[in-house]
């Protein structure tokens, strides 16, 4: 308000001014044409001399009514001839001495504004002389009070002064109902800041209320409250599986060390066996603690994806996996295209694969298969990772909660159970999705995970050399219906 109060004054002071000149102004151009209308109704009395006749008198009486100017015809030596007075006591009194009247019959058009001695305030004055041809035969004075036109300025002044006014209201009775609304919602937002920061995570705003820039606020505030509400979630379940999954492997170790300590006196074979045993419980210990950090880095971290080759991450995958595979009678086959180029957490692709490939070999039969497939998905766009088994499969059921942490299948005891939800962390981490499916044609399970394709990469051809066009790749067979 005090921003449009200042508007408002810095626009209209130099207005009024402006309004005051230019109301003199309109009234001295008034009296000076109807100084000349009268002077021509005038011209042919001061030519031949003599008293006013009746219509000239009566004409400058009735101007002098209408308009409220004081009107004065003098002669040639300054002589009032004719008045506006109702009286006409001032006919035949001399005005020369009045410098007005003076530069008239001189031939000067004048006005201005003078102090009256006679009257005793200020007056508003236009002469004009009387032409008769080349001859000037008198003069016509329209005087007014100062004090009119200052009333008519007034006037004038005061309206815009009341629009001014009224503006200035009605900008403040809006500012207050605009900063009110304003105030209300971010006090409610205040309010869903703190009832978050005292720990009720459920607390949202409303998204849809007050200007733009509120909306944008409560929605930033919103995202950061799922954010928040999710990390917390995540952090608890973590704490709780960890402190689940741990207490057994710690309680067996425990154990077995106890009674390694006593046996170690009395039974050194035994004491050995129990050593072993306990070594391996570390070793399964040490399994669950790096899948439960990989979990917890993939869920609370945002990680800038990055543009891989599918087809060579599992060529290498493969590789390294083939000699364990064979160790255990099962066979690794890969069917990829020559390229798959997708969008992915770095390191997730690998990881996803070993896991998958982990599992699978946990349920393989001897002298089964082991096939990785990378194709194109046509539903997407992207390219589709399957790793088929020959094993027992999985029930519809257990597929779906197979991706819940520390779950195990009836058909393996080993494990953490955390291979596959691992699978599902780093493919959401990477903007893909993870199933499990029942194998087509045979026995067995198809672990699938759909990958969004890279952009194309932007080619900058230069048309004054001679570029060369890159060639179609051949596509590599199309693997199994799984």
């Amino acid at each position: 308000m005090a921003i449009t109060l200042l508007v408002v004054l810095v626009q209209d002071i130099p207005l009024g001014s402006y309004l005051v000149r230019v109301e003199r102004d309109r009234l001295a151009t008034s009296l000076e044409r109807d100084a000349f209308l009268l002077s021509g109704r005038a011209r042919q009395l001061l030519e031949t001399g003599g008293p006013a006749p009746e219509t000239v008198a009566a004409a400058v009486r009735d101007y002098g009514r209408a308009s409220g100017a004081r009107v004065v015809v003098v002669d040639r030596a300054g002589t009032a001839v004719a008045t506006s007075d109702d009286d006409q006591s001032a006919t035949g009194a001399s005005y020369l001495s009045r410098p007005e009247i003076s530069a008239a019959l001189a031939g000067q058009i004048t006005s201005g504004q003078r102090h009256s001695d006679t009257l005793g305030f200020d007056l508003v004055y236009v002469t004009v002389p009387v032409l008769s041809g080349e001859n000037i035969t008198g003069a016509v004075r329209l005087t007014y009070p100062a004090s009119v036109v200052d009333d008519r300025v007034s006037g004038q002044l005061r309206v815009m002064w009341a629009v001014a006014g009224t503006t200035v209201l009605l900008a403040g009775l809006l500012a207050y109902v605009m900063a009110g609304a304003v105030t209300r919602r971010i006090k409610r937002l205040q309010k869903a800041t703190e009832l978050l920061a005292e720990g009720n995570l459920a607390t949202r705003t409303e998204e849809e209320q007050g200007p733009p820039e509120l909306r944008t606020l409560a929605r930033s505030f919103n995202q950061m409250a799922d954010r928040l509400e999710h990390l917390l979630q995540q952090q608890r379940g973590f704490a709780s599986d960890a402190s689940h999954q741990l207490r057994t492997p710690l309680t067996g170790l425990r154990l077995r060390l106890e009674n390694a300590v006593d046996a170690v006196g009395n039974d050194p074979e035994g004491a050995r066996v129990m050593v072993a045993d306990s070594l391996e419980e570390t070793y399964r210990l040490q399994r669950i603690i790096d899948g439960l950090l990989l979990l917890s880095r993939a869920d609370s971290r945002q990680v800038d994806r990055k543009d891989v080759d599918l087809s060579e991450i599992a060529r290498n995958r493969v590789e390294q996996w083939e000699a364990l595979a064979e160790e255990s009678g099962v066979r690794t086959v890969l069917d990829a295209v020559p390229e798959a180029r997708v969008t992915a957490m770095p390191g997730a692709a690998e990881q996803i694969i070993d896991n998958l490939i982990d599992n699978a070999l946990a349920v393989a039969p001897q002298d089964s298969e082991i096939r990785l497939v990378v194709r194109p998905d046509g539903a997407s766009g992207g390219y589709e990772l399957h790793v088929l088994d020959d094993g027992p499969g999985l029930s519809a059921e257990d597929r779906h909660r197979a991706f819940n942490r520390f779950w195990r299948g009836q058909s393996t005891s080993e494990g953490s159970g955390l291979g596959l939800a691992i699978v599902k962390q780093l493919a959401e981490a990477s903007g893909a999705a993870a199933s499990l499916e029942a194998r087509t044609g045979g026995p067995g399970l198809d672990a699938r995970v759909t990958f969004k394709a890279a952009p194309a990469p932007e080619r900058n051809f230069d048309h004054r050399r001679n570029p060369t066009i890159p060639q179609k790749s051949t596509t590599a067979r199309t693997a199994d219906a799984p």
